[in-house]
């Protein structure tokens, strides 16, 4: 869907469908929406009180325009309470006004910045992420797609002249964090005899390719020499072969340089240590750190933040056979630290230690954030809508939830109870890979931390909020892309605010 400007009043834009907003709690219309209803002679507020239409965020309604305005209809959408409106609202009223307007037949839909009180910017992006992340579909292999439900443009019209500029920059940001989710949700949403790590490997060249990024990619022998022990235990039992990506954004003047790790399992069936069918369902969605990363790699040379960002992932599937880990197995990592792993299960974190260690010493990043959907534990403690952040860092720990809040993604901070590392110790190797089930997020964020060492780190647990089984305010059924958009807010954010301007 294209996002375009128009300069003038709603009562100018011509369309199918013009979106206008009502706040809860207020009985009269927004000025923008006295001016529609003066052109409807009065329709729209009669048909809001017919309806006892009350502005709860997300409602919506629609009226015809009568032949009155240069549109054929209204969508009305709820803001909530003015007083709560936040960038928040306005994606989640965004995505149910378009798709009101989609399920109309709208092929051209307009609208004016909707909300209040944030700058102009902000608001024109929620709005751009609410219309664009809330049409997202995933039906590749639908023999029968119904394109006829197709919204191909919004218009934004702002009368207010020193605004117009804002609010396309605002825009133009909305289309590169939607365009980064969205590539994050097909890769999460492909089956994973399609998303294999070979097939990883490729999107990132075909990225780096297109955005002018250095990438490597490690193959078996590769790892080998690198002394990926870990890493490589994982994929001991699977067909596919193991795939090492670094991607790397360098501009010329980098302040700052970050290191972004995902986890990359492109299917978990637990190993030897078997998942049930149950489990095992969604189990492709097991890459969706790794799917969240690439989506950041692949926009930032078009944000052109100024810091140095490293793409890390090492990708795998975790399978069985006779060849697999087996539990009691030791492994040594690139670090040198041994593991004794006592569930085959808990393979993320073995990968993403070797990841964290190559990170540490090819990288040598100021700051490390790695995104992994690691834990069971995470999810009974904040259920499907919400990811946990663990660090060793309070001030980087701060910064990244201040990113997630601007993106409208929920993290909460999470203790790192050191106490909670007896649970690691090992009678034959440096630690092993699981400690007791209770405060298990706690204890996989522990494991990881043994190999951040001093570095700035935080930690993501999004084994929750990575996969929904039902449609969210503005995300499909399906993959969610979550964390994406936070970890683009955080390195625009550490490169210094804005995107920087050809």
């Amino acid at each position: 869907m294209k996002l375009t400007v128009s300069a003038g009043p709603l009562t100018d834009v011509a369309g199918d469908v013009l979106v206008v907003e009502r706040y809860a709690g207020e009985p009269r219309l927004t000025p923008e929406a006295v001016r529609v209803d003066r052109a409807l002679n009065g329709l729209l507020a009669r048909a809001l009180a017919e309806e006892r239409f009350e502005g709860r965020l997300g409602e919506t309604t629609h009226l015809h325009a009568a032949g009155r305005l240069a549109v054929k209809r209204l969508v009305v959408v709820g803001m909530g309470p003015r007083g709560e409106c936040t960038p928040e609202s306005i994606r989640r009223a965004a995505s149910a006004a378009l798709r009101r307007a989609r399920d109309l037949g709208a092929r051209t839909v307009a609208t004016g910045v909707l909300g209040t009180r944030a700058p102009a910017r902000v608001r024109a992006q929620a709005l751009g992420e609410g219309a664009l992340l809330g049409l997202y579909t995933f039906d590749r292999y639908k023999a029968k797609k119904d394109e006829s439900r197709a919204v191909e443009s919004l218009t934004v019209a702002v009368a207010e002249r020193g605004e117009r500029a804002a609010v396309r920059d605002g825009l133009r940001l909305a289309e590169l964090t939607a365009e980064a989710a969205s590539f994050a949700r097909d890769l999460i949403n492909e089956p994973a005899n399609s998303v294999t790590p070979t097939a990883l490997a490729h999107h990132a060249e075909t990225i780096a390719k297109a955005g002018g990024l250095r990438v490597r990619v490690y193959d078996r022998a590769a790892c080998e020499r690198l002394g990926m022990g870990a890493f490589l235990g994982v994929n001991r039992g699977s067909q596919e072969p193991p795939r090492f990506i670094h991607l790397a954004y360098a501009p010329r003047r980098a302040g700052r340089r970050v290191a972004l790790v995902g986890k990359g399992i492109t299917f978990d069936s637990g190993g030897l240590d078997l998942k049930t069918a149950e489990g095992m369902a969604w189990m492709k969605g097991d890459m969706s750190g790794a799917a969240a990363v690439l989506g950041v790699m692949k926009v930032l040379p078009r944000l052109r933040p100024a810091v140095e960002v490293h793409g890390l992932i090492a990708a795998t599937d975790n399978m069985p056979s006779g060849s697999a880990t087996k539990p009691g197995d030791i492994l040594r990592t690139m670090s040198g630290k041994t593991i004794e792993v006592n569930n085959t299960d808990a393979e993320g974190r073995l990968t993403l230690a070797d990841a964290i260690a190559y990170a540490l010493r090819e990288v040598k990043p100021d700051e490390l954030v790695d995104i992994a959907t690691l834990t069971g534990a995470c999810s009974i403690a904040l259920g499907a809508l919400c990811g946990g952040a663990l660090a060793n860092d309070p001030g980087l720990q701060r910064r990244v939830l201040r990113a997630a809040e601007e993106a409208g993604e929920r993290l909460w901070p999470l203790p790192l109870i050191e106490e909670y590392r007896e649970g690691l110790k090992s009678d034959v190797a440096d630690l092993r890979n699981t400690g007791p089930r209770p405060g298990g997020a706690i204890t996989a964020a522990l494991f990881l931390k043994e190999f951040a060492g001093a570095t700035p780190w935080v930690h993501l647990d999004i084994a929750g909020a990575a996969f929904t089984e039902k449609e969210l305010p503005y995300a499909a059924k399906g993959g969610v892309g979550f964390g994406t958009r936070t970890l683009i807010a955080y390195v625009m954010a550490a490169g210094g605010r804005g995107m920087r301007r050809r």
